[in-house]
């Protein structure tokens, strides 16, 4: 009852901020507020979570430094996969790389999933709020069918990421030494990590085609906000191992 009860005053609180922002943007954007709203509360949420963003970048920039290291443990311990998938693990801890730190910011940004989920649900009723604006025509509160236009331009958006998100958690699974070897070196140490991080991405196309059109907007806008992290945190010339 009181994590109910909690849960509710955040769905509240998260409304409420919903609302704040469309009245703020409502001057500059006029019909497209809405959007803007949701669009700003899905940045604030995810620089709250950037500093977990950094850690993971840090981690992966660590973990691709050990390849070298890695590669060695692979080939002492080539007859002994528990040996190899231990080693590695205790390496990759001790330099800070630990493949749990990859799943971190997804975890921490759950809960805020949760609670947008919860506010752009349809109500019984008239729409109200942000829920009650929409995007060139098309409701808020529509789902895929009713305002596939939109959606068939956030699923265009959404897949073009998922391609390139894979692509870039494959190259950083792949040690130096084998480019060919997909996850050879991290997916020794965990193998299931090393599948979902690659597969991950395609699952939020699934979830945009089943959200209401202000759920859906949520997460194109945060999976591109990942996206823009992954290219700045992880290129060549940011330091990361402070």
């Amino acid at each position: 009852m009181f994590i109910s009860s909690v849960f509710h005053a955040v769905v509240g609180l998260a409304d409420s901020g919903l609302e704040g922002l469309a009245a703020l943007l409502t001057p500059a954007l006029g019909g497209l507020a809405a959007v803007g709203a949701v669009v700003a509360f899905t940045v604030l949420v995810r620089l709250l979570v950037s500093p977990l963003s950094w850690l993971q970048a840090r981690a992966a920039r660590r973990g691709a430094a050990l390849a070298p290291q890695i590669a060695e443990l692979r080939e002492r311990h080539r007859a002994d996969p528990v040996a190899l998938a231990t080693e590695t693990l205790a390496l990759q801890r001790a330099h800070g790389a630990g493949p749990g730190l990859s799943l971190l910011p997804g975890l921490v940004q759950a809960p805020f999933f949760m609670v947008m989920y919860r506010v752009v649900q349809p109500v019984a009723g008239a729409a109200a709020g942000v829920l009650a604006g929409s995007l060139l025509g098309v409701p808020m509160t529509a789902h895929l069918i009713a305002g596939f236009p939109v959606f068939a331009g956030l699923l265009a958006l959404a897949t073009a990421l998922a391609v390139w998100s894979s692509a870039r958690a494959r190259r950083l699974l792949t040690p130096a030494d084998s480019p060919g070897a997909v996850g050879a070196g991290s997916s020794a140490a965990a193998p299931a990590i090393g599948r979902v991080l690659t597969y991950l991405p395609y699952l939020t196309i699934l979830v945009i085609a089943y959200l209401p059109l202000a759920g859906a907007i949520y997460l194109v806008t945060s999976t591109a906000w990942t996206a823009f992290e992954q290219a700045i945190w992880r290129r060549p010339g940011i330091a990361m191992n402070r």
